[in-house]
């Protein structure tokens, strides 16, 4: 089972079990985090889209550990002025593990039913 999700405004195509380094999560590391703006599942050929999201789908995802991300030069440099300044950044990252990917079913009955609702 295959899934797109978005996770801090990028989207990423996830599978369990494999790792990410996302943009710093505000939890604690061995905990676990379920994301519901998942924008696509596919499971065994079938596919499903969301307009923008999927209901009733999620994402599990257990934090492995909190880090830095490799530090980035920041030079800038006006010639002939005597004018040099330079700068770092080391962007605070996450390392997550996709845990499980599950869409619940929605009955025909109940669609059925709130479509009645709405008329």
């Amino acid at each position: 089972m295959k899934a797109i999700l978005e996770i801090g405004g990028k989207q990423l195509k996830v599978e369990k079990g494999q790792t990410f380094i996302v943009n710093r999560l505000e939890k604690e590391s061995g905990k676990k985090v379920t994301f519901d703006n998942v924008l696509l599942i596919e499971d065994k050929g079938k596919t499903s889209i969301g307009n923008p999201i999927l209901d009733k789908a999620s994402v599990s995802v257990s934090i492995v550990d909190h880090l830095k991300g490799d530090k980035v030069i920041v030079f800038k440099k006006k010639r002939r002025k005597g004018y040099k300044v330079k700068n770092g950044h080391r962007q605070y990252l996450t390392k997550i593990k996709i845990e499980n990917i599950s869409l619940k079913k929605v009955s025909a009955k109940k669609t059925e039913k709130k479509e009645e609702k709405t008329k």
